[in-house]
């Protein structure tokens, strides 16, 4: 039985078909967490990588299975493809086995808010104004989380992968004018906020008065994104690293921000 009980989740970027995928904690997660709402925010199949090498062990159809059984059970489950999946993109408003494909769509929370929940990699320069897919830097990526496993094994350790991967975001999203797009965006929908994914870091902040939260990764960082009973939000940091009895989750706030947010630290 589920042992975390939230009335939402936003999980993204987890990029089935990948072999680097934290696939153990990712089952684990779905297997220990219940939810009103799940939504899957863009890239949970990598069909860019079917193109190359696709790798599917059998815990992958698993966590399918967790996904679907989930929906089955009542849980209202959404799929926003993101730039990974985005031939789903063209099935928006389609029902399959009780998943609604969505390009995006506006969640309101229980203390009334709403957020518009979008994968965000139309906010991304690199992604939009990139005229062919070159493989550099997924490449270089992959050197670097394997070094960091190598240096790192059995270790806590902050990812020089997602270290270099936030430099490069930054300094993206400065010259793509990022917080005005966003912004732009909020407005357009007449919503509070935006809730994406793409970046492969969770955070939660305030641009002037719009809420901007990011649901991570399970490549690198294990996040997800929260929504208590009561309306706030939060980030989910599953940091179980084998599937042994032990288990460890956290749930933190930004303490600097005060409108949504919620503090909840489990240890199991």
């Amino acid at each position: 039985m589920p042992q975390l009980h939230f009335r939402s989740i936003w999980i993204s970027d987890l990029h089935l078909g990948k072999k680097n995928l934290r696939h153990e904690q990712l089952l684990d997660f779905l297997l220990q967490t219940e939810s009103e709402y799940l939504y899957l925010v863009g890239d949970i199949v990598d069909l860019l990588q079917e193109q190359k090498k696709w790798y599917w062990p059998r815990i992958n159809d698993q966590i399918v299975q967790a996904v679907f059984e989930k929906a089955r059970n009542g849980t209202k489950v959404f799929y926003i493809p993101g730039n990974h999946d985005q031939v789903l993109r063209k099935f928006n408003g389609s029902v399959f086995n009780n998943i609604r494909l969505m390009n995006s769509v506006v969640h309101e929370t229980a203390d009334g808010y709403r957020y518009l929940v979008m994968h965000g990699d139309t906010f991304d320069p690199i992604v939009r104004y990139r005229s062919r897919p070159t493989g550099i830097g997924s490449a270089v990526a992959l050197l670097l989380r394997w070094l960091n496993r190598v240096a790192n094994r059995g270790k806590e350790s902050r990812s020089l992968s997602v270290w270099l991967q936030h430099q490069m975001s930054t300094a993206a999203n400065f010259l793509g004018n990022f917080e005005k797009i966003v912004l732009r965006e909020v407005a357009a929908h007449q919503v509070d906020g935006l809730i994406c994914g793409h970046l492969h870091r969770a955070g939660i902040r305030e641009i002037g008065h719009t809420l901007y939260s990011n649901s991570g990764d399970w490549v690198e960082s294990c996040t997800a994104l929260a929504e208590n009973h009561a309306g706030r939000l939060g980030i989910v940091e599953w940091r179980r690293q084998y599937p042994t009895t032990k288990k460890v989750a956290a749930v933190k706030n930004w303490g600097h921000l005060y409108r949504n947010w919620w503090m909840l630290g489990i240890t199991r």
